[in-house]
C-alpha cells in the first residue's frame, strides 16, 4: 500500500483517522502543522498549540508511526490571515477555515508531504470522496459526511480535482460517537479532548482585537432602520435583484456609536451596546468608506432577508469543471451560506456578469464574502461553491 502522511492535530479525529489507515494496510506517517504563534485576540485556553502537539505526538507514539512537525505559519499568514484582514477592510465577512484546507492543508502541506515521499494525506474531516471516469480521465466528488451533525464538506467546496486525487477522509462514513468509542477502545490521549473552536489553527478570537492588529479603530455611526422599511428589488432584473440592500443614514436615525464598521458583518446582533429595544437589534448592513452600521430591530425586520445574491465570474469555483454552467443556463440545487445552515432549495442562473441564485425562500443575513456551497441532492456532491461578491 501507499504511503500516507495524516495531518495529526491533536484532536479525536485525526487520531481515529490515523489508526483506520493503519488498519487499512497504509503505511502511515503523522504531520503535525504550526500554523500560528501570535495569540493577540486569542482568549486564553482555546487552541493553545503545545498542548495540540503535546497530545498528537502520544497518539503517534501509540499507534507506532513516524511523527514529523512542520511550521507553515509564514505561509498561513500570507495566504489565510492576511486575506482575512484584507476581506474585513472592504466590509466583506471571509471564512478563512475554507480558506486554510484549499491553501495550507491541501496545498502547503500536501506539498511538504509529498516531498517526504507521501502519496496521499488524510485528515480527520466528517466528509467522503468518490471517484468516476468522464471521457477517460478520473473525476472527484466531494460528498457529505455519513454523520449529518458533523458533515464538514462545506469547509472543502474550494478543493481542486487536483488536490482531491490526493486527499483522503478516513472517518467519512463514521459518526462522532463512532469515532469517540474507536478512541476510547483504543485509550487514546484524545479521545474525550473537545473540539476545537473558532478560526482555523487560530482558535476562538476577540475578532474586534484580533482585526486591530491590522484594521484601526474609528468612531462612526450607528443607524437604526424602522421595521416598516421595505427595501427595493428589481425582480424583473436577476443582477440587480441579487445585490445587497443599499441604505443611506436618511433611511433612519442615529442611535449610538460604533469604533469601526469593518468590526461588524451582517447578522451580528451584539456589540452595539444600545439599549431601549422590545427585540434585539441586528446588522442588517456596513458602509466602510462612510464607517456607518447599519441595524434594525427584531428577526423579521425587512432588509434582514434577502431573496437572491450574486457571485462574480471571476469567485466562481466549481469541484468539477464539467459541470460549469454556461450563460444562459439554469440549474437547481441544494444551497448553504453557512455551516451548519440547513440546504435551501435554490435555482443557480449564469449571466454574463456571473451566477445569481435565487432562493425559493428568503435568507437571513446574506453577506458579502460569504461562500455559497450547492449540492446536487441533499447526501449528494458538491457541485459549486462560489464567494458571494
Amino acid at each position: 500500500m501507499s504511503k500516507v502522511f495524516v495531518g495529526l492535530s491533536g484532536g479525536v479525529d485525526s487520531s481515529v483517522a490515523a489508526y483506520i489507515l493503519q488498519q487499512q494496510g497504509y503505511e502511515v506517517e503523522a504531520m503535525f502543522m504550526q500554523n500560528w504563534h501570535n495569540t493577540t485576540g486569542t482568549l486564553h485556553g482555546d487552541c493553545p498549540w503545545k498542548d495540540d502537539l503535546a497530545l498528537a505526538q502520544l497518539v503517534a507514539k501509540q499507534l507506532g508511526i513516524p511523527f514529523h512537525s512542520i511550521d507553515l505559519s509564514d505561509a498561513y499568514r500570507r495566504r489565510v490571515v492576511d486575506y482575512m484582514f484584507a476581506e474585513y477592510a472592504r466590509g466583506r465577512t471571509p471564512n478563512p477555515d475554507v480558506l486554510c484546507n484549499r491553501e495550507i492543508k491541501f496545498d502547503a502541506f500536501l506539498e511538504a508531504c509529498m516531498v517526504q515521499g507521501a502519496a496521499m494525506v488524510a485528515t480527520g474531516h466528517y466528509c467522503r470522496k468518490s471517484e468516476e471516469t468522464i471521457d477517460g480521465k478520473p473525476m472527484y466528488n466531494l460528498i457529505a459526511g455519513a454523520d449529518g451533525n458533523k458533515d464538514q464538506s462545506y469547509f472543502l467546496c474550494q478543493l481542486s480535482q487536483q488536490q482531491l486525487q490526493h486527499a483522503l477522509f478516513p472517518i467519512g462514513e463514521m459518526t462522532k460517537p463512532e469515532v469517540r468509542e474507536v478512541a476510547r477502545s483504543l485509550h487514546l490521549p484524545t479521545a474525550t479532548r473537545k473540539d476545537s473552536q473558532g478560526i482555523c489553527f487560530v482558535g476562538k478570537v476577540d475578532l474586534p482585537v484580533f482585526l486591530q492588529q491590522k484594521l484601526k479603530a474609528q468612531a462612526g455611526d450607528i443607524i437604526e432602520i424602522p421595521k416598516e422599511y421595505k427595501p427595493c428589488s428589481d425582480t424583473s432584473n436577476l443582477w440587480a435583484m441579487a445585490q445587497p440592500y443599499t441604505l443611506s443614514p436618511a433611511m433612519g436615525k442615529k442611535i449610538g456609536t460604533h469604533q469601526g464598521a469593518h468590526f461588524y458583518t451582517i447578522g451580528q446582533r451584539r456589540g452595539f451596546g444600545v439599549g431601549g429595544h422590545r427585540e434585539p437589534l441586528f446588522v442588517l448592513a456596513t458602509d466602510v468608506k462612510k464607517n456607518i452600521v447599519y441595524v434594525g430591530e427584531g428577526h423579521a425586520h425587512n432588509c434582514l432577508n434577502h431573496n437572491a445574491l450574486h457571485i462574480n465570474s471571476e469567485e466562481q469555483h466549481w469541484l468539477r469543471p464539467d459541470k460549469i454552467l454556461q450563460v444562459g443556463e439554469q440549474r437547481t440545487y441544494k444551497v448553504r451560506i453557512r455551516y451548519r445552515q440547513p440546504l435551501q432549495n435554490a435555482t443557480l442562473h449564469a449571466l454574463p456578469q456571473g451566477i445569481v441564485i435565487v432562493f425559493d425562500q428568503p435568507q437571513r443575513g446574506i453577506t458579502p464574502g460569504q461562500l455559497a456551497g450547492c449540492r446536487a441532492s441533499v447526501v449528494g456532491t458538491q457541485g459549486a461553491v462560489a464567494c458571494q461578491g
